[in-house]
């Protein structure tokens, strides 16, 4: 039976209304009244044993003869054991008693000395009571009848779903959003107007499929959704099936991964038959690295486990019919991983990628994360933006409420732009700690560097502006130079890379310059440049001596036992030329750097000045001492 299409959104005409609900499935519960039933037939069969006869007297087997001897026993029931019981006479009240007896030690004289005495004496056998009898046969029959109750209980759930759905572990951990109330839709991802857009074709595959099949169109089975940590997959995802107004199936990779062999499979059977149920609907499968990882083939190492579950999952997405209204999306942040075949036509047929923001994504990213917050006047969220190269969403948003957390430390309900500038340094460098505290000689050389580096940048045509220079500690930083770059770059210029070396070795060259030495400070400054000289030469073909050749990094190598080794494409001669190209490129650029500074020495004297007392210095004090200001 195929179901109606849904009509498309359109003014002055709802949505049809949604299916009703499935009635519960009926489920037999009478093998879960066997323990109890037990339980209380035991209880009643103890109770009456206990509610029979009262507690007799013991006697030892001395008190027992001279109870004899005084004539204060009645009667005497001697068991093989030599356990007896009986009851009393005379002033004992008749009350009951029991002792025991030696009988090897006993034999005949006891028998003679009771009958002199008139005890009437009787024997037993082994034989129990009704009772005992019972009670035996409770605890004989009631193992064997839970052990059939338990069987019969996993026979009844093993045809109904798989025997590993008998304890639940066979049964998909999803998470199933109610399509009456979508709270997520395209208004609340900020930016990313072409994902939005390659995406939006989904929504109206779910709309509206007797458009597409008029056309002869199949809606893709399966969208994979790439990019960095943080960048919004799943909020996207999530988007997606709020603006479509199906259900959202919602589950991760690593609840498909068990200790027992199989039990992913039939999580996966059991998560794509709940799917059929509420088609049309969207699957999503968030990291789904975790189950999709590349098979190995010809390797000792296997995990059957995960092998069997990707198996089960390229199957059913291979295998549902494409008009059921199924479309599963997936995310990843390491897409290089995944299987071949889960990656062919047919099952993933799109790849989306979901970069890191740009400029303009990141304002409104902004925008969106400051909605119900107080922002003071002088907060300029593009100018956030712009210091925010490389953030994700999630960092944008951290951002924001690591300023909300500072401003609420003031006891401040407005956040200010020194409140969102001192988070992203905490972000950046790390807390700053008050305890903290540099020597007076170690202030000056740090003021020296931190001064060195933003006087090269502002003397560089082609360096990006200086925004900040802080010489307060942060982390691990003892200080630390902001620039902003005046537009988002997607490419960079060889002009570009040669400044931004100068800049990187500017705070060395200041303290060569003033100091006449330099210091451990200049540490991650040189492995910085090093790295930017290195890909210069390796992969950006910007060396003169190796020429226009590309070297991309190769991954690492680990060895049993033994330390990290790196691939590499090319041979010992190509290395050391490489070597030298590197060291040529980061001399030159502390030589100029120096050179900038020298012409400059008195600038770099008052800026150092000023650093000491301020503390803190922006763009404006930075320009106006080098006498070569940037255009705003």
């Amino acid at each position: 039976m195929t179901r109606p299409a849904r009509a498309p959104d359109r003014p002055g005409r709802p949505l049809p209304p949604l299916p009703a609900a499935r009635p519960p499935r009926r489920r037999d519960a009478w093998w879960r009244l066997l323990p109890w039933a037990a339980g209380a037939l035991l209880f009643a069969v103890v109770l009456g044993r206990m509610g029979t006869t009262d507690d007799p007297s013991t006697l030892t087997y001395s008190e027992f003869l001279a109870a004899v001897d005084g004539g204060r026993v009645a009667t005497a029931e001697i068991q093989p054991d030599g356990d007896v019981t009986g009851r009393l006479a005379g002033s004992a009240g008749g009350g009951e008693y029991e002792t025991v007896v030696p009988v090897v030690l006993s034999g005949e004289e006891l028998l003679a000395r009771l009958e002199g005495h008139g005890v009437a004496v009787s024997a037993t056998t082994d034989a129990p009571s009704t009772a005992g009898q019972l009670l035996t046969w409770v605890f004989t029959l009631l193992p064997i009848a839970v052990l059939v109750g338990v069987w019969v209980w996993m026979a009844r759930r093993a045809r109904s779903g798989g025997m590993t759905s008998a304890f639940g572990m066979g049964r998909s951990k999803v998470t199933i959003t109610d399509t009456s109330r979508p709270t997520t839709t395209f208004a609340d991802v900020a930016g990313y107007e072409g994902v939005k857009r390659e995406v939006a074709e989904i929504i109206e595959f779910l709309r509206e499929p007797t458009r597409f099949a008029a056309a002869g169109a199949v809606a893709p089975r399966g969208v994979l959704m790439t990019g960095p940590p943080g960048t919004g997959k799943t909020l996207l995802a999530r988007a997606v099936a709020g603006e479509a107004r199906v259900p959202f199936l919602s589950v991760t990779g690593s609840s498909f991964v068990e200790m027992f062999v199989g039990v992913g499979a039939a999580r996966v059977r059991d998560l794509f038959a709940e799917a059929r149920k509420l088609a049309p609907a969207i699957v999503f499968v968030d990291e789904i690295d975790a189950i999709g990882q590349r098979r190995q083939s010809g390797t000792l190492i296997s995990n059957d486990e995960r092998e069997q579950t990707l198996n089960q999952l390229l199957a059913e997405m291979d295998g549902f019919d494409p008009t059921v209204g199924i479309i599963v999306l997936a995310a990843t942040n390491r897409p290089e991983v995944l299987d071949a075949a889960l990656l062919r036509p047919g099952r993933f047929d799109r790849q989306v990628l979901i970069p890191l923001p740009n400029q303009s994504d990141r304002v409104a990213i902004l925008a969106v994360h400051c909605r119900g917050k107080h922002l003071a006047d002088d907060v300029d969220l593009e100018t956030v933006a712009r210091g925010t190269p490389g953030f994700s969403g999630a960092d944008l948003a951290n951002l924001v409420n690591e300023a909300a957390i500072r401003a609420a430390r003031d006891r401040r309900s407005t956040i200010t732009t020194a409140d969102l500038d001192d988070a992203r340094d905490r972000i950046l460098l790390g807390q700053r700690d008050a305890s903290n505290v540099l020597l007076p000689e170690e202030r000056r050389a740090v003021a020296v560097h931190e001064a060195g580096h933003a006087l090269v940048a502002a003397c560089s045509d082609h360096a990006d502006p200086v925004h900040k220079v802080t010489i307060l500690p942060a982390g691990m930083a003892l200080g630390a130079t902001h620039q902003l770059p005046l537009h988002e770059r997607h490419l960079y210029s060889e002009s570009y890379l040669l400044d931004t070396l100068a800049v990187q070795l500017g705070g060395r060259a200041a303290e060569h310059l003033v100091f006449g030495e330099g210091s451990t400070g200049a540490a991650n400054d040189l492995a910085t440049a090093t790295s930017l000289a290195t890909k210069m030469v390796r992969e950006y073909g910007l060396s003169a001596d190796l020429g226009p050749v590309g070297y991309p990094s190769g991954g690492p190598l680990f060895l049993s036992g033994g330390p990290e080794v790196t691939s590499r494409p090319f041979g010992d001669d190509t290395q050391r030329r490489i070597d030298l190209e590197v060291a040529r490129l980061v001399r030159e650029a502390d030589v100029r750097a120096g050179r900038v500074l020298a012409e400059h020495r008195d600038a770099l004297a008052r800026l150092v000045q000023e650093q000491l007392e301020t503390q803190t210095h922006y763009r404006a004090a930075v320009n106006a001492h080098n006498g070569h200001p940037l255009p705003e």
